[in-house]
């Protein structure tokens, strides 16, 4: 027991780092940025498995060691349980006053009598009596136990506690997690999301078990996104309607679909999966009209830079037509794309108001400050790219060139040199819904209210005994000489109080045999108790 908890002392001090260092699986990218700002420091701290502590080697062997230690607890303590409660109550002690607990004294019962009210009294007791021969004071005795019950629920304590273990590796082994950005109310592709592969999420965690083939199939459809603000832009409530469906039903009119309200920690849970309203954030709408006619509309998001006012950043691409270009290098050359800002409520400033910021978080006067590309945009480089912008490498080395920069409100166009033009026509909201996936979350509440209901229990119930010594008090045996002593096996708060109670029960079944013969009284009693009697007990005596 004394390592499990200097295992536990550990773990617990192990997982101070995750919860002060960013971690690589929950953000990569912050993780890069510690990295870079604290040099070597930072360095050193990943080499030793800080930015990813809780799948580190070395916390995983605390863990596991934690885990070794409490099973070879529980197992000879649940042995040493199941003996005693198949063993007798040890027999009375030759001398009870030295018992913390004890009273003595003569009562007018018959010894026999008292016998029988003593095993009625104490019912549900584990009991045991020695005959006068077998005891060490030649007298007949009881001895009398309980609260084995104090030392199941320590035994259950710990056997929930490592079911929260089990319980736990077992879902970081079967889960997955992700991470989907959906454009509310477009009426598209963009506005549903169907759980049917791993490539349609935009980021991805799993365990080692789950081999992307457990997904469970269904799909919804982002109708919406509601946002209250107060009037200095603090946000107040979010909320979204969606449509679901699984199997065959995916296939019917959407309309046909279950609709909901997804809330901030109020996830939908369906299909054994939960389906959480994460995070927001706005996707301008932009249309590009090529010189022969043609015409593309995309709806793009831009990341929220400003979780105040929500002042966005992003990036969109455009190839030409096909056919209008039937060189593919030139084609190449001739890519379009713009970055800029986006801001939901337009505030300028600067020289002549060319400063593009956000003063309210709600979409009332949205406008975007953008710059103007042509060239080459590496897309098909085989390189990796942000959404959210352009690669920086691409406009250092020439291979794109910028045409213009401009603001835009909505409704407002720019005109290229080539007679390209680009509108910005408003834009729409998305929701970050996050998929998560943990078949042992049900079996993790539970071992955990066990754990709760089983410590309650071990503190509850006070492991204690009782023995009763009784001999004839005179040659006709009309009545008895009586000792009664207590011990408290563990804790022995409240226990006074109960032995109390069990001496006044015991004096009680006296008077009224002793009312029956015609009133006598107990005589000669002598006690000593640590705490005192209570009153009651007291005055009789």
């Amino acid at each position: 027991m004394k390592t499990a908890l200097v295992l536990l002392f550990l773990v617990a001090i192990a997982a101070v780092p995750g919860a002060l260092l960013p971690q690589r699986s929950l953000n990569a990218g912050k993780v890069e940025e510690y990295i870079q700002a604290n040099g070597k420091t930072a360095e050193v701290f990943d080499k030793i498995g800080l930015f990813d502590v809780f799948s580190s080697p070395w916390f995983t062997a605390v863990y596991v060691l934690l885990f070794v230690s409490l099973v070879g607890c529980i197992i000879p303590r649940s042995w040493d349980h199941y003996k005693a409660l198949r063993t007798n109550p040890p027999a009375a002690p030759k001398v009870l006053r030295r018992m913390p607990r004890h009273v003595e004294g003569t009562v007018a019962v018959a010894p026999q009598a008292l016998q029988e009210q003593l095993r009625k009294q104490f019912k549900g007791w584990n009991v045991s009596e020695t005959p006068a021969e077998e005891d060490k004071q030649g007298k007949w005795s009881l001895s009398a136990e309980k609260g084995y019950l104090r030392e199941f629920a320590n035994l259950v304590f710990h056997l929930s506690l490592v079911g929260v273990l089990v319980a736990v590796a077992v879902g970081r082994l079967t889960y997955y997690e992700g991470q989907v950005i959906v454009v509310a109310g477009t009426d598209g592709e963009q506005s549903q999301f169907c759980n049917g592969a791993v490539s349609n999420f935009d980021s991805f965690r799993h365990g080692a078990l789950f081999d992307g083939t457990g997904l469970s199939p269904f799909c919804v459809d982002v109708r919406d996104f509601k946002a209250e603000y107060t009037p200095n832009g603090q946000a107040v409530d979010f909320e979204s309607d969606i449509r679901h469906a699984n199997g065959q039903q995916v296939f019917q009119d959407s309309d046909t679909w279950e609709v909901v309200t997804l809330k901030v920690n109020h996830p939908l849970r369906m299909y054994g999966d939960r389906v959480y309203l994460q995070g927001h954030g706005y996707a301008p709408t932009f249309t590009i009209e090529w010189p022969n006619g043609e015409k593309r509309t995309d709806t793009v998001q831009f990341r929220p830079d400003d979780l105040v006012n929500f002042l966005s950043s992003g990036a969109v691409r455009w190839d030409p037509p096909a056919g209008m270009y039937p060189d593919l290098f030139e084609r190449r050359q001739k890519q379009i794309s713009i970055q800029g800002l986006f801001a939901p409520t337009a505030a300028f400033s600067g020289d002549n108001g060319s400063i593009l910021s956000s003063s309210y978080p709600a979409m009332t006067d949205p406008a975007v400050a953008i710059d103007v590309y042509r060239g080459d945009t590496g897309l098909d480089a085989g390189v990796a790219q942000s959404i959210f912008s352009l690669d920086p490498r691409s406009m250092h080395n020439g291979s794109l060139s910028k045409l213009d920069r401009v603001n835009l409100s909505q409704g407002e166009s720019v005109t290229l040199d080539d007679g390209t033009k680009i509108t910005f026509d408003g834009a729409k909201e998305f929701v970050n819904l996050q998929i998560s996936h943990d078949p042992t979350t049900t079996w993790v509440l539970f071992f955990s209210i066990l754990m709760v209901l089983s410590l309650v229990g071990s503190l509850m119930v006070k492991r204690r005994r009782i023995w009763v010594r009784i001999a004839p008090a005179d040659e006709r045996a009309e009545s008895s000489h009586v000792e009664i002593a207590g011990l408290a096996r563990t804790d022995s708060a409240g226990w006074g109080a109960e032995f109390n109670r069990r001496a006044e029960e015991i004096l009680g079944l006296d008077e009224e045999d002793l009312d029956e013969a015609d009133g006598s009284a107990v005589t000669d009693w002598e006690t000593r108790y640590d705490d005192g009697l209570d009153d009651r007990l007291s005055d009789r005596l």
